[in-house]
């Protein structure tokens, strides 16, 4: 090819490479791409970033709060269910809002404010704080599902009966076994790794403390009774002798025996008089429902029944051997290899399992005879 052929091809080649090459310029200038093809990108990136968004996060602010969603308190209690203590136990505020580190009990906000009435899943009402007339019950409508809860750990003997009560409460929540929710006063659980028991120093043989003191109540007569065959240290308020916190345990733990001695005789109706001596290393002697009906509670060899004995009499003599024989007083304490004691917390913890119970069952009923049930 001559010489003069070559830069007649050459030039109309670099001007059109020129032209090209502005129309390019001008249209990435001038022209903002769609980000269509980018996200469908991201998007892929998103399944080798293990589901981060690297888009998302060019744009973010460094710090690091922002990348965490943030829930409003507002948002946190609506995901809640809500128990309204709607009558604080014998007026005892405490701090509610520990379902969850008490008890493990998830999802759940216990308050005493009434201005979320209509909101609560759940009114809890503890009985001896209701009026005779239910004049301190709510006067708004109950909403359609919201479920009242009765509690009540006292024993029908001490509890008045309230006319009005049938076809009112949704569930009970009580120490009965068949409650709809029940807690009882204690709990034997077993204990991991084993403990090796380590009786505690005793300079008394029996010890009571009491203060209720009624003289037709079958402990009082009882212990009349048995006062006369072997020594009893007496405590409390019934005997002016007053026992402080800091005391009521170390004294407890220094007696051999104590008198687990219930104010009434009920089914199910066993209360710390039996879960305060078996955790301090006391046997307990008792005195309320059936031989039968403690062992649904507890182990048979970890306590001694006044029932088991002819008279008082037989039962103080009996206390007598098991102090002169170091060997059979010690097997009430064998069940201290496997279990322990849990007392459980009134009466937040009455509230955080009914709440438990609301979350786990939908279903709706009414206790149509809580008077009969309850009183018989």
């Amino acid at each position: 090819m001559s010489s003069g052929t070559f830069h007649k091809i050459l030039k109309p080649l670099l001007f059109t490479t020129f032209i090209v090459g502005c129309f390019v310029i001008g249209f990435l200038m001038y022209y903002k791409p769609s980000t269509g093809w980018l996200n469908h990108l991201l998007k892929f990136s998103d399944s080798v970033t293990n589901g981060h968004d690297v888009f998302t996060k060019k744009n973010e602010s460094s710090n690091s709060k922002n990348l965490i969603p943030q829930i409003s308190p507002e948002k946190k209690e609506k995901n809640k269910t809500v128990i309204l203590v709607w009558l604080l136990p014998f007026g005892s505020n405490r701090e509610m809002d520990i379902c969850s580190s008490a008890f493990n009990i998830e999802g759940c906000f216990i308050t005493a404010d009434k201005k979320l009435y209509n909101k609560s899943h759940g009114v809890f009402f503890h009985h001896r704080d209701i009026h005779r007339d239910l004049s301190n019950l709510p006067k708004s409508p109950r909403p359609l599902f919201q479920r009242w809860i009765w509690m009540n750990m006292e024993s029908p003997t001490n509890s008045p009966k309230l006319p009005g009560i049938n076809n009112l409460f949704n569930l009970t929540v009580n120490y009965h076994q068949d409650s709809t929710v029940q807690v009882p006063y204690g709990s034997i659980i077993p204990v991991e790794p084993q403990e090796n028991f380590v009786l505690p120093n005793k300079n008394k043989l029996v010890c009571w403390i009491v203060s209720n003191w009624n003289p037709n109540y079958a402990r009082v007569k009882y212990y009349r009774e048995l006062q006369k065959h072997i020594k009893i240290d007496v405590y409390g308020r019934a005997f002016g002798k007053y026992i402080g916190k800091q005391d009521f345990h170390p004294t407890i733990s220094s007696c051999k025996f104590y008198l687990s001695f219930e104010n009434s005789v009920h089914k199910d109706y066993i209360t710390e008089k039996l879960y305060n001596p078996l955790s301090l290393g006391t046997v307990p002697v008792v005195l309320g429902t059936t031989r039968q009906n403690y062992e649904n509670f507890v182990q048979g060899d970890a306590f001694i029944h006044v029932d088991d004995f002819k008279s008082p009499k037989e039962l103080a003599d009996y206390l007598h051997l098991l102090d002169k024989n170091q060997e059979l007083y010690l097997a009430y304490f064998k069940w201290r290899k496997h279990f322990k004691v849990q007392r459980h917390t009134f009466w937040t913890e009455h509230a955080c399992k009914a709440c438990e119970y609301i979350r786990k069952h939908k279903e709706y009923r009414v206790i149509n005879d809580l008077i009969k049930w309850y009183w018989g």
